[in-house]
C-alpha cells in the first residue's frame, strides 16, 4: 500500500519559513519524482516545486528564490523549505509520487501565512 504523509504545515507570518516533509512507503522511492502542489481555496491545484531521480529540479515562477524542493532516498522523504513566505502562499499543500503510469497523492497539509 503506497502512503505519502506530509508534515510541517501550520501558520506562520509573513517573511517567515517553514519546512514541509512528505514521507513515503509502499513505494521504490528513489526511482520515483516527486512534487509538492498547492490549491488555494476557489483556485486550481498548481505545481510549487518538484524534482526529478535525478535530482533535476523546477519551480514555479512565483517561488522561485524562495522554495526549495530536495530529497532524501535514505529515509524515503521529500522536502520544501519554504523562505519569505507571502500571505498568497496560503493553501493546502500536496505530496505527488509519480513515474510513468504511477501516481500517488498525500492527504495534504495546510499552510496559513497571516500576521
Amino acid at each position: 500500500q503506497v502512503q505519502l504523509v506530509e508534515s510541517g504545515g501550520g501558520l506562520v507570518q509573513p517573511g517567515g519559513s517553514l519546512r514541509l516533509s512528505c514521507a513515503a512507503s509502499g513505494i521504490f522511492f528513489s526511482i520515483y519524482a516527486m512534487g509538492w502542489y498547492r490549491q488555494a481555496p476557489g483556485k486550481q491545484r498548481e505545481l510549487v516545486a518538484s524534482i526529478t531521480s535525478y535530482d533535476s529540479t523546477r519551480y514555479a515562477d512565483s517561488v522561485k528564490g524562495r522554495f526549495t524542493i530536495s530529497r532524501d532516498n535514505a529515509k524515503n522523504t521529500v522536502y520544501l523549505q519554504m523562505n519569505n513566505v507571502k500571505p498568497e502562499d496560503t493553501a493546502v499543500y500536496y505530496c505527488n509520487a509519480n513515474r510513468a503510469a504511477n501516481d500517488y497523492w498525500g492527504q495534504g497539509t495546510q499552510v496559513t501565512v497571516s500576521s
